[in-house]
């Protein structure tokens, strides 16, 4: 199980929501019981300091080689950025796809080819956004040594799609340690939960 803490702060401050009886409508027209805004963890200096923390204990232990740090815009490039301050780290980050002026950059900041770099991402659905990052990271003959994210709906798709590329991903806390935090802190009923892991094990496999 991973990190019950951080599954707390997600919960508490609305960072996901959980509402089975209510679905969300994701942009893909999918309906949700679960959404998921983890930007809104910045509005709180103790969990940000918290996530930044966790990011770097992880990163220290698994990629203590790593040269740089690299946020996937949006969603990650403050915290990336964060993290990257707090090791002592250059920090850049990729775009979803290239500006249409000036330089035409894909990704923002110096690039030093062959360096170690970690990638850290705010959220995995299907993964194919932080896979398409990755392509350009590599692309620019950054070695990727992998990838960091808070959460993961944890989609089969997505753990296919990370095996396929051969990219190695982790994230901080996940669906199932979300749902445990979320039951005994009563947010949600054990029928509400059933709801949300049966929506889960059909979406996305």
């Amino acid at each position: 199980m991973k990190d019950k803490k951080l599954a707390q702060y997600l919960l508490s401050v609305k960072a996901i929501e959980l509402r089975p009886q209510n679905p969300f409508t994701w942009a893909s027209g999918i309906k949700s019981p679960i959404y998921c805004d983890n930007r809104q963890l910045l509005s709180y200096p103790e969990i940000r300091n918290y996530l930044k923390n966790l990011f770097a204990k992880n990163i220290n232990s698994k990629y203590p080689d790593v040269q740089a740090i690299v946020g996937v815009a949006t969603g990650a490039i403050a915290i990336g950025a964060l993290v990257a301050d707090f090791l002592n780290l250059p920090f850049l980050y990729v775009r979803a796809k290239a500006k249409e002026h000036g330089r035409e950059n894909l990704i923002e900041g110096k690039i030093i080819e062959n360096s170690k770099i970690v990638v850290i991402e705010d959220l995995i659905s299907t993964g194919g956004s932080s896979l398409s990052a990755i392509d350009a990271l590599k692309n620019a003959k950054l070695n990727v040594l992998g990838l960091l994210a808070i959460f993961s709906y944890g989609f089969k798709i997505a753990e296919d799609n990370f095996t396929k590329a051969q990219v190695s991903f982790e994230t901080l806390t996940d669906f199932e340690t979300l749902l445990v935090t979320a039951s005994k802190e009563n947010y949600i009923s054990d029928e509400e939960i059933k709801i949300v892991k049966e929506w889960q094990g059909n979406f996305a496999n």
